[in-house]
């Protein structure tokens, strides 16, 4: 449960943002995502290795 303190007088659109900032940071969207589909650890692994190898490339033509 997220809680956002709000000063007396602060303005509801102000909270709201603060809401939203907590809301991204905590994940929930992303868990929620990976959660309704069932992935084997198999799959997650290969899929981070392309990533960090794609990563990896990405810099050294930077270079």
């Amino acid at each position: 449960m997220l809680i956002i303190p709000i000063k007396e007088g602060e303005n509801i659109e102000k909270a709201l943002k603060k809401y939203k900032k907590k809301y991204e940071k905590t994940n929930v969207m992303k868990q929620l995502r990976s959660r309704k589909q069932f992935e084997k650890p198999s799959i997650v692994r290969r899929q981070e290795v392309i990533k960090a190898a794609y990563k990896q490339r990405m810099q050294s033509e930077q270079l």
